[in-house]
């Protein structure tokens, strides 16, 4: 592959799959990296306040809010994946997304397990009886 004037050893290394950002020494300048920060700063803005608005509006149907939310929070964190931590597929970050994919399998793991422990928990307690006094076993 022909090297071009434009073409930096990063994207040399990287090829096309270079986070917003992680060229800070380029033929850029350092106002595009700070142009990938105001523009990952303006997504998360209107991402959070798509957020608010979905949970405080009557115009999303109510069972969908919880889907709207969470597709949200996905889309958030993408954002910042993307335009604050630099994670990318590119070759230089196998470790980093490895590390995150790591951290994902671990945080579905604990979440998921809670749940299900309270689950578990919830359908095997006994029920309460409001005329029992609290402290004293029922004589019988």
């Amino acid at each position: 592959m022909a090297s071009t004037s434009a073409e930096t050893p990063e994207h040399r290394a990287h090829g096309s799959d270079v986070a917003p950002g992680d060229d800070k020494f380029g033929h850029e300048g350092v106002g595009a990296g700070i142009r990938g920060y105001l523009i990952g700063l303006g997504l998360a803005a209107v991402l959070t306040a798509a957020s608010f608005f979905v949970a405080g509006t009557n115009l999303v149907y109510g069972p969908g809010i919880p889907i709207a939310l969470i597709v949200l929070a996905i889309a958030q964190m993408g954002v910042h994946l993307v335009f604050f931590l630099h994670i990318t597929t590119g070759p230089d970050n196998t470790n980093n997304t490895l590390a995150l994919a790591f951290g994902v399998l671990i945080v579905v793991l604990v979440v998921g397990g809670s749940i299900w422990i309270m689950s578990n928990l919830n359908t095997n307690m006994m029920p309460f009886d409001p005329n029992t006094q609290m402290g004293t076993m029922p004589m019988g």
